[in-house]
């Protein structure tokens, strides 16, 4: 199936806003094989026997999105940003649940670049790195956002620039302090670039 144009998702996003029942019908089987892409890619780091499927990421983060009619959708981009954050909250809310029924399991700390290379594989790394991006929130919101569109969305960088309404030079350099912040809170490690 070829992406969807930028265009078409956001002329669907906005007619589905202003209340017309027939671009939600269009605009699902669109949308739907990009939340599965994104959905596989968290997943796919995940053990075999995990008992959160892709398919189940996707339909849980699809019917709470179709619960956000309010949400005033500016472009293709905004509809992922915001889908990325779903998920990122559903597999959270998962290993927490997950680490709750073991007695005494502390979360593991992790670096940004093993988070980055294998978050995915267990739960408490991802408990750590969200865990990390609400301290982030705290100091500098839009950094958070740029490596929640970034990490967990898989956005390029044009298109969370766009999200953000910021440039592409602004959020390479939000991208490059929010992992150097993330570093050291994660891992108490210095990092070897300036």
């Amino acid at each position: 199936m070829t992406t969807p144009s930028t265009r078409h998702v956001t002329e669907l996003l906005l007619a589905w806003k202003q209340g017309e029942e027939s671009a939600l019908e269009n605009l699902t089987p669109v949308v739907y094989e990009e939340l599965r892409r994104l959905a596989h890619r968290y997943m796919g780091g995940e053990r075999a026997a995990h008992t959160l499927q892709t398919t189940a990421l996707v339909n849980e983060a699809y019917l709470r999105l179709i619960d956000g009619k309010q949400v005033n959708w500016q472009n293709r981009a905004h509809f992922f940003a915001v889908s990325a954050r779903l998920m990122r909250r559903i597999l959270v809310d998962w290993a927490r649940s997950r680490q709750s029924l073991k007695r005494g399991d502390q979360p593991q700390r992790v670096t940004l670049d093993e988070a980055l290379l294998v978050s995915r594989t267990h739960g408490e790394d991802l408990v750590a790195l969200d865990e990390a991006l609400q301290k982030l929130v705290e100091v500098d919101a839009r950094k958070s956002q740029v490596v929640e569109m970034r990490f967990f969305g898989g956005l390029s960088v044009e298109e969370t620039a766009e999200v953000l309404k910021v440039s592409p030079d602004t959020v390479l350099r939000d991208w490059r302090l929010a992992k150097l912040w993330l570093l050291r809170e994660l891992g108490g490690e210095k990092p070897d670039e300036p």
